[in-house]
């Protein structure tokens, strides 16, 4: 099995798990007749057209960008949407993990941006570098000005590597330094790295910054996913497996951090509380990391740097970011948690992972988002009043070990929010949440980037 690939695990996984053959059919069916599991409602009939002419832009072509696009293309009659981004290449997010895993190819997290574009929605291929929500306009990087009637800001977040010091992005997937979120090259070159070093065992070494950061369960998913590699390759005795958490918990929703506590535990898995990665020596594979109690240092033979996250700097540098309060400091924008709506530009939404709420930075969150926000826009155009709010609907499929993940759905009041209760229970290691991650999620987000989930 030294060389055996994660698909091959899986699948001997599922076989275990549903010996019966039709039982192994029966679910495979539901699966493909509910693949917007953790990806809330399924898009509802289509609504008549509203003919205006507002004008519309949207700032950033990302998932929460695309999707708002669709939604509003599908809504209005005559609008002039116009939607800003310079990238080509479209970036399936939730698949990064994936790739590290040995479980998906590079290219299977990358596509074209131009196929998701509704052909009612103009296409500007620039980034927005300036916006000006007193004089209702956004300057792009090329120069050229558009002003607008309404604005959606889907900008994302940036990694901030350069707050580790030491940190040299060109050195991702040498020396035991891999990086997951970087790009698709940097998580297959992690994905090299992780699978060297399960082979030869010795010390890996996981964390999440301090910071806001997209889908938090990722950090955790890597460190199971390590940890099974090591005992499947017959390396784990002489390994060891050390988790840095930036707080004194693993998770945001204390039933799942308890839960996560215990799977550590079981597995061997030592967890540091309140170790913040501050600096880092690639060359002598030495981790600095900042505590309570001062600076102190770890070795490894493997680590994952998963960076600091803040907003772009077009957001940064606008006055569209909370002014005081704990979203303030990364640059988040200033948004009313239910309706996506600024609190002090009533003509500007935030969706996605700019969006300053206290949760919400995961594709699934997305597709609760944007219908919300787009509900609130068309409403001001129609003269309708609605009563569309988000409540703070995260999901995170928690890969715990090749083949099981556990579906972790919930919302702003840390309540666990299943999608199906009594079919899939949200603290268990199940095959069908494994199924749902690697299989089942990305169609659904597909559908939801063109509106139609």
């Amino acid at each position: 099995m030294k060389r055996n690939t994660a698909l091959s695990l899986a699948l001997q996984s599922r076989q275990a798990a549903c010996p019966d053959p039709s039982r192994r059919l029966f679910i495979q069916a539901g699966i493909a007749a509910t693949g917007a599991l953790a990806m809330g409602p399924a898009a509802a009939a289509r609504p008549e057209l509203i003919s205006t002419k507002a004008r519309i832009i949207i700032a950033g072509a990302g998932a929460a960008g695309l999707a708002s696009a669709s939604r509003l293309a599908a809504r209005l009659k005559g609008a002039s949407i116009t939607i800003i981004d310079a990238r080509a290449r479209h970036l399936y997010q939730p698949g990064l993990t994936l790739v590290a895993s040995g479980i998906k190819p590079a290219g299977y997290v990358e596509s074209d941006t131009a196929s998701y574009v509704p052909r009612e929605v103009q296409w500007v291929q620039d980034t927005v570098a300036e916006i000006d929500p007193e004089a209702d306009k956004v300057v792009t990087a090329g120069g050229k000005t558009y002003v607008y009637d309404y604005l959606i800001v889907a900008t994302g977040m940036q990694l901030d590597y350069a707050a580790i010091e030491g940190m040299d992005e060109s050195l991702i997937g040498k020396n035991g330094l891999g990086s997951v979120y970087h790009s698709p090259a940097a998580a297959a070159a992690t994905w090299r790295l992780l699978s060297d070093f399960a082979d030869q065992g010795g010390t890996g070494l996981f964390l999440r910054p301090a910071t806001e950061m997209k889908c938090a369960g990722a950090p955790l998913k890597y460190t199971f996913v390590a940890e099974d590699y090591l005992t499947r390759r017959g390396t784990r005795g002489k390994s060891e497996v050390i988790y840095n958490a930036h707080n004194n918990a693993l998770f945001s929703v204390p039933i799942v951090s308890e839960k996560v506590r215990m799977l550590f535990h079981e597995r061997n898995i030592h967890t540091n509380y309140s170790h913040v990665l501050k600096a880092i020596d690639p060359a002598r594979r030495i981790a600095l990391f900042k505590t309570p109690d001062g600076d102190t240092e770890f070795g490894y033979d493997f680590i994952n740097v998963i960076p600091p996250m803040k907003a772009p700097d077009v957001i940064r540098n606008s006055p569209l970011p909370w002014q005081e309060g704990a979203w303030a400091t990364e640059g988040w924008m200033e948004v009313d948690r239910g309706t996506l709506r600024h609190m002090r530009y009533p003509k500007i939404f935030g969706v996605g992972d700019i969006a300053g709420v206290p949760k919400g930075k995961t594709a699934a969150s997305v597709k609760w988002q944007v219908p919300v926000a787009v509900e609130h826009l068309v409403a001001d155009i129609s003269g309708r009043p609605t009563d569309a709010l988000y409540n703070g609907y995260t999901s995170c499929p928690l890969i715990t070990r090749l083949g099981r993940a556990m579906l972790v759905e919930f919302d702003y009041q840390n309540n666990l929010t299943p999608s199906f209760p009594g079919m899939i229970a949200p603290l268990e290691e199940l095959w069908v949440s494994w199924v749902m991650k690697t299989m089942a999620l990305k169609p659904t987000y597909i559908s939801m980037l063109r509106g139609r989930a």
